[in-house]
């Protein structure tokens, strides 16, 4: 039994996963949207919002264990690298995540 706790500290946390796959579709959908109409308008916000509130609930995340520390640097790297995690807010949730 000793033996399993090391590994299952190497996987994220189900509520972590779901965080980020809903980040995703939200993402998608953003992407979908500006596609369709030219980014602007009450969709385009909502749509944006949407993605902005879902990203902003993974840098605020409190990753504990060492699976969801990597899965969350991780992801958010790939963010980073897109160029879209770039306000105030995100780095102040990450670092509040960290705190305890």
């Amino acid at each position: 039994m000793a033996l399993d706790a090391p590994r299952r500290d190497r996987e994220p946390n189900v509520e972590l996963v779901a965080l980020i796959e809903a980040h995703k579709s939200a993402y998608t959908a953003l992407r979908k949207t500006v596609e369709e109409i030219s980014g602007s308008g009450s969709i385009f916000d909502n749509a944006c919002r949407t993605e902005e509130n879902a990203l902003m609930a993974i840098c605020a995340y409190p990753a504990i264990t060492e699976g969801d520390r990597l899965a969350k640097a991780g992801y958010l790297l790939q963010i980073e690298a897109r160029g879209e995690l770039d306000l105030p807010q995100h780095m102040q949730a990450i670092l509040r995540s960290t705190m305890g």
